[in-house]
């Protein structure tokens, strides 16, 4: 508004909704001949989805409050004449749930998707939220705007008010570059668990286990690049390897998705590999190797099945929510997809236990200084494996 220098209303979706019919629309009313007698003005609801989803079976009739709101809505945005100078904008994060009516030309349509930010944005996003803090020389936030793909705007935000926490605790009068690098891992994983001692025998197998992952992804040259290696416990994983993407990508191959499957299997691997015996640290592990080779079956046709998506689904892109929600193929071929992720688990777990059995000495070695030294950086991880930049 401060930009374009005109009135402008702003009101969450929420504040329409009332116990009491006919509230919601009163308050859309209103507010519409407010902005129309102020114009040109700018009005601007947030939430839409809370008032704007989908209208049909189950809704509560024709004299449910948020149907008489959402219809309000759609009169007052069909009753603009061409010389009203009123804008509308509204947000949400659940596009999918909008009624089809709001999107029609006329009213809703011009759509403007914020994305997760690439590297640019968020080296831009970590200016804005440096301004304020007084950070060291060494700083170099380009670095970090690297080392965080998938951050969102909010996401920076945090890592740079829990870089600041950090600081302080340390009595530091400024911000190091130590301190906004090890705040990507609390925003990722949560905070340290000094509490949560692991024995020595439970050490021991989370070093090999997260050795089996790095080293994979190192070796492999489609997986991604090993960026920490650490047995300190964080949130709820005892420990954790951090890989980066090489470059920011949108599309995904198939080979990809078979070098992230077989460095998913690593661990697992490693672990039968040096114990003969497998422990519950790879449960999370399996779920996700399991999920995205029935993605690549059904969803993306890699497999034997050919270019075919099986299944009706539900998703929502924007929080990162998917469900099955018709089975439309026979159990004939519901069988032919679960042999094509059992052969696609098959190959990642060969995959790995080649690649690890190739290199034993090495993994041992990794995992042996791991267990004393509790966490390995990038640089380190790379001379130990002879591995060139």
């Amino acid at each position: 508004s401060n930009e374009a220098g005109v009135p402008f209303y702003s009101m969450s979706g929420s504040e329409f909704i009332e116990l009491f019919v006919g509230v919601g629309a009163s308050r859309a009313r209103n507010l519409f001949e407010t902005a129309k007698k102020n114009a040109p003005s700018i009005i601007f609801i947030d939430e839409i989805d809370s008032i704007g989803k989908i209208r049909g079976v189950g809704m509560g009739g024709g004299h449910d409050e948020r149907e008489q709101t959402l219809n309000q809505i759609l009169a007052e945005m069909d009753g603009f004449e061409k010389n009203t100078n009123v804008i509308i904008l509204a947000a949400t994060n659940r596009p999918e749930y909008l009624d089809p009516a709001l999107l029609r030309p006329g009213r809703f349509d011009r759509r403007i998707i914020l994305d997760e930010p690439d590297i640019k944005g968020r080296d831009e996003i970590l200016k804005i939220h440096a301004k304020e803090k007084p950070l060291s020389s060494n700083v170099a936030l380009r670095e970090v705007a690297e080392r965080t793909p998938g951050f969102s705007g909010a996401d920076l935000a945090n890592l740079m008010n829990e870089a600041a926490i950090l600081a302080t605790r340390r009595n530091k009068k400024q911000i190091d570059q130590i301190d906004i690098l090890e705040s990507i891992e609390k925003v990722l994983l949560g905070p340290e668990r000094k509490s949560h001692l692991l024995s020595q025998k439970e050490k021991k197998v989370c070093a090999f286990h997260e050795a089996g992952h790095a080293l994979v992804s190192a070796l492999l040259p489609e997986a991604e690049d090993v960026r920490k290696i650490s047995i300190v416990s964080r949130g709820m994983a005892a420990g954790y390897t951090l890989a980066l993407p090489k470059e920011e990508r949108r599309i995904r191959t198939k080979s990809e998705f078979q070098a992230e499957l077989a460095v998913l299997l690593a661990g697992y691997t490693a672990e039968q590999i040096e114990f003969n015996e497998i422990s519950t640290g790879a449960s999370n592990d399996l779920e996700k190797a399991s999920q995205l080779a029935r993605k690549m079956v059904t969803k993306y046709g890699m497999s034997k099945l050919g270019p075919i998506s099986f299944g009706k689904r539900e998703t929502l892109e924007f929080i990162g929510y998917e469900q099955e929600t018709e089975r439309n193929y026979s159990d004939k071929v519901a069988t032919l997809i679960d042999q094509e992720i059992e052969n696609f688990i098959k190959v990642a777990q060969e995959t790995a236990k080649k690649t690890l059995t190739a290199k034993k000495k090495l993994f041992a070695k990794v995992a042996n200084i791991l267990v004393i030294k509790e966490s390995i950086e990038k640089e380190e991880f790379e001379q130990l494996i002879g591995l060139k930049k």
